[in-house]
This record gives structure tokens, sequence and C-alpha cells, in this order.
């Protein structure tokens, strides 16, 4: 009799192995962070659409502990095979999620930067010693003073003359005080370090969403300068309507872009506040032509993104439409990244007007099961119907800041 229990045992295990390993995805699981934000619809769809197969559900678990003289409570999201074999456990943060409007529309981005980038050197004269500063520094800080415009950096010089003084600049995203010693120009009769410096930069990209509170989400990477590369830091900035006036293709090896136009002339339609990893965010002054109030969606976790069928919402073609994409690769990831999924461009229409993905289109929002999942962001220069996505979830984290 025991022997035949033990053989009933060992077939019970054999079962679950097979299942384990052939009907859901174990690698999956195995790859999930240590920490979700999931909101009670999420939780809902979890289980509904069978994330990690048949055999696999999950229900969230509370707990209660007491720290000092204080009650704190938080949750675990519970893995069970077969409904009451746990065999994952996750903490979890219970959100109220909530609906944004859809972008899909070309904007403009006006910024100005905290501090000054360095674009590249220009002697001021014949004594003028070695530089002490790379393209892409940013200078922030000369002596005791803050730099915030070209200009700031004479007024400074000025007074400093040819002594060697302190500068705080910022090198691949860290502060960093060099010495350096101004140069006096003959032709203009200043003083100088010897540099090409810009404070603003402009680009082209989609708008991903609209909060209801009137918050903005955009590109789904940051705004580089466009010489040196540098991520540029923002002190202001504006968005503006885009004009679209043509379409560059896509062909292997190059990228294609949306060619717009956009003036500064009039009235920004929002204010840029951040330029982050995972996108452009502000607030918008004026909703009109942004947002179609009856184009909404809800906010989909990166737990739920499942390989198949998604859309992507872009106005390439005049109007904000609807393009079939198919997510093929995607990961669990535990910090922000812009290249979280990659996905394939099925859609006849959009291949033959764009060639795929082209510059301009990140910041498109893309779409599955009726949520925002992410955001387009790169192209695969080697075959532009294949692209990159960030998960929604990062971009949402900027915005909550």
């Amino acid at each position: 009799m025991k022997k035949i229990i033990i053989k009933l045992i060992g077939v019970v295990f054999a079962v679950i192995f097979v299942a384990f390993c052939f009907n859901i995805e174990f690698w999956a699981i195995l790859d999930m962070p240590s920490s979700i934000h999931l909101t009670e619809s999420d939780l809902v769809d979890f289980n509904s659409e069978k994330i990690f197969g048949n055999f696999i559900s999950a229900e969230v678990n509370n707990n209660t502990f007491v720290v000092g003289k204080e009650k704190r409570h938080n949750s675990y999201l519970c893995l069970k095979l077969f409904g009451f074999l746990p065999i994952k456990r996750v903490e979890v943060v219970l959100e109220d999620g909530g609906e944004v409007y859809l972008g899909g529309i070309p904007l403009g981005f006006s910024l100005n930067s905290k501090g000054v980038i360095v674009v590249g050197e220009n002697k001021v004269s014949a004594n003028s010693v070695k530089s002490v500063f790379n393209t892409g520094d940013i200078i922030i800080k000369i002596g005791e003073t803050y730099v915030e415009e070209p200009q700031d950096i004479l007024d400074c010089l000025s007074n400093i003359k040819d002594e060697p003084t302190s500068i705080v600049i910022i090198r691949d995203g860290h502060e960093k005080e060099v010495v350096a010693i101004p140069q006096f120009d003959v032709n203009t009769n200043d003083y100088k370090l010897g540099l090409w410096v810009r404070d603003d930069a402009q680009g082209v990209g989609t708008l991903t969403f609209v909060t209801k509170d009137g918050k903005f989400g955009a590109l789904g990477h940051c705004i580089n300068d466009y010489e040196t590369g540098v991520e540029i830091p923002v002190k202001d900035g504006g968005i503006y309507l885009c004009n679209l006036v043509g379409i560059t293709k896509a062909k292997r090896g190059s990228a294609g872009e949306l060619r717009c136009l956009f003036s500064q002339t009039k009235a920004p339609y929002g204010s840029v506040e951040t330029n982050t990893k995972s996108g452009v965010f502000g607030e918008v002054f004026n909703k009109d032509e942004l947002v179609d109030e009856n184009l909404t969606a809800e906010i989909g976790s990166r737990m739920l993104v499942k390989l198949g069928k998604a859309k992507i919402v872009s106005s390439v073609g005049g109007v904000r439409e609807e393009f079939d994409i198919e997510i093929i690769k995607a990961k669990y990831q535990p910090a922000s990244s812009d290249k979280s999924f990659v996905f394939r461009v099925t859609d006849s229409r959009l291949i033959s007007l764009t060639g795929g993905i082209v510059q301009g289109m990140s910041g498109s929002p893309i779409i599955q099961n009726g949520k925002i999942i992410g955001a387009v962001t790169h192209v695969f220069l080697n075959d532009a119907t294949k692209g990159y996505g960030i998960y929604v979830d990062w971009m949402m984290e900027e915005i909550a800041r």
C-alpha cells in the first residue's frame, strides 16, 4: 500500500512538472520583478487572459503588521498552480488605474536647458591652453553664479578676467568641478572660455497620452542635443502643434522620418517640465486639437502585455487611426528602459505609407486588448517594420513624480 501511495505521489509530481514546463511560461514567471503595480481591472484580466497559461491563477493577499505602534499594510500577488499550489509571491501595489486620452499626433518641442551645452571649441588667442571641457559638457555654474544662458558666461568672466576659476559642469550625467583660465579676445574685448555653447533645442515626436487632469507624456525616450547627443536637462519648454508636410519612407539602413513644421510664434499648447529616459512630460494648457475626448483607454500594466496582436495609434495618414502590429518579444523589467518589448508592423497600409517605423513616430501609443500598454521608441535600422516599445508603466511613474 505504501509503495502505491509513493507511486501516486510520484505521478502527481510528474504531471505537475510536465504542466509547469510545457503548458505555462515557466521562465516568464521566474523573470517577474519583486514588486509590481496593478489595478483591480488588471487583476481580473490577469486571470481571464490566462497570462501564464491555463493552470496558473492569481490572487492578492493583504498583510497587516506593526512597526513600533503603527499599523502598516502590504499586499502580495500569489501565483498558484491548479488554483491551490503557491509557486510565486510578488509584492504588489494596487492602484486606481483610470483612463487617459490617447495621443498619436506629432508635436513640436522647444526646450531650454538648465545651463548651457558645450558644442565645440572656439580658440580666442594663441595663448589658449588645452580646453578642460568636452563636447557635450553642460556648464551650470561659474564661481558662485549659476549659468542659464550664454550671456551669463560673458557676464561672469568680465569680473573674473584671467584668473583661474572653478566651473561646475554636468558630464555623463554627473556633476564635476573643473578649473579654467579665461582668455581675452582682442576682437570683441571680452574674456572667453574658447567654447561654442547652446542653451536650447527643438525636436519633433508623437504625443502618447494626456491624463484627465491635464498632464501629458510623449516620445517614450529623452530628447538629446542633435550635435552632441547628450540628454538635455530641462529648465522649461513648450509643446506645439505640427503640420505634417511629408514622409521620407524608411528603408534598410535608413530610419526615414516624418517631415513636420511647427511655429513658436504662436502660444504653446503646454509646458515641458521634464525630459527623461522614459519620455518628455509636462502640463497641457489647451486640449483643443491635442486630444479627441472620445478616444480614451485604460492604463494597462506591463504584467498583462503578451505576445500577439496589438495596435499603434498614429496620424501618419492625415487623421488619428489604428494600425496593426504584432508584439514578438516582451520581458518584465525591474527598472525603467525605453526598450521594453519588440514589435513588428503587420499593417500593409502603414508599411505603404512609411515603410514601417520612422523618426517622429516615437511616442505613438500602443494598444493591446483595449488598454494602452506602451509607446513606440526606436526602429530597427536593418528592418524598419520592427521596432521597440516602452511600457506605459514607466511613463506613468514619471507623471506621478
